[in-house]
């Protein structure tokens, strides 16, 4: 009896410590949503691809949801622990005076990310050249769609209200997502498109990278990582150890070349050829696309601010606190 009591309680030490490891790696489980799929956010990439989360004790898993609308559902849904996407959505989200908000706790992006891409070369395009065109550009509330049209209102080009012959037609009826494949059908006659969908687009000839729209704008709290005040709250370890993880993956971006970026993040882009994503790295280096570290600087996310009230989306500013 009694070597049965022995084998018994350690039996039930072994299956209760099973369970505590069970549990503990489930507490380290991170669901990001991201609102699109892009070498824009190649830090993310390389911390999954470097090991750098598993370094910080995370298991990070991501999954796409088109669309900072989508993704800011994910979070309030439950579905998702962490949502990447523009801090218009958590803004919007506050200003509707919700208690359990999204809070924007990391910064990766302090640059739009699309480029305008037209069917014929122009190596000498100006934003004029958009004047009695039709572009694609983007959800409405979009930051995509927000930050041309500011883009083109300081430069003196939308709206031209004594010109409305001469006015450029910026088109809402197409997602984001669809841009691309509409664009090839024959609508419109500019669109603006991520990387890498930009250069393989280019590589297919379908069309030409002409600018970049980050290119004309100031820096500004872009693309962000957000939670839910209730998930902060009761996992402010992991998100300082997710942030760290972040941090430390744009110093890797930083310090290594385009290649190099390209060869570790290319298991995630496996249909994209390794040229073309570097070619597209070297697209959103040339710009400064990620943030030096994520700290989310206050005049970025006032900056932010400027061209959500600019769009009519938004009529007073929230608390950067």
């Amino acid at each position: 009896m009694k070597k049965i009591y022995v084998l018994l309680t350690i039996l039930f030490i072994s299956m209760s410590t099973m369970m505590l490891t069970s549990c503990e790696k489930k507490d380290n489980k991170i669901r990001v949503a991201e609102v699109t799929h892009s070498v824009f956010y190649a830090p993310q990439y390389v911390a999954m691809s470097e090991g750098i989360f598993e370094k910080y004790g995370l298991d990070v898993e991501i999954f796409l949801a088109s669309g900072a609308d989508k993704v800011m559902a994910s979070l309030l849904s439950k579905d998702a622990d962490i949502g990447l996407m523009g801090p218009e959505a958590s803004i919007y989200v506050f200003a509707q005076g919700k208690t359990d908000y999204a809070i924007t706790f990391a910064q990766l992006t302090q640059k739009d990310g699309s480029f305008i891409f037209g069917r014929e070369k122009n190596d000498d395009f100006k934003l004029t050249d958009l004047v009695g065109k039709s572009i694609l550009g983007g959800r409405l509330g979009g930051m995509p769609l927000m930050t041309l049209e500011y883009v083109l209102k300081e430069a003196g080009l939308f709206p031209q209200l004594d010109k409305p012959n001469a006015n450029i037609n910026i088109r809402t009826d197409i997602a984001f997502a669809a841009q691309a494949g509409a664009f090839i059908s024959g609508e419109g006659d500019y669109t603006t498109l991520f990387e890498p969908t930009a250069s393989e687009l280019e590589l297919q000839g379908k069309g030409y990278v002409l600018a970049s729209v980050g290119a004309y704008t100031d820096n500004v709290a872009y693309t962000t990582y957000q939670a839910l005040k209730s998930y902060m709250d009761k996992n402010d370890e992991k998100l300082i150890n997710f942030t760290k993880a972040i941090n430390e993956a744009i110093v890797w971006v930083y310090s290594h070349s385009n290649f190099e970026v390209a060869t570790s993040i290319h298991k995630y882009f496996k249909e994209t050829d390794l040229n073309v994503l570097a070619n597209s790295i070297g697209r959103y280096r040339e710009i400064d696309a990620w943030s030096d570290d994520p700290y989310l600087d206050k005049y970025e996310f006032q900056h932010l601010q400027d061209i959500i009230i600019s769009s009519g989306q938004l009529d007073k500013y929230m608390p950067y606190d």
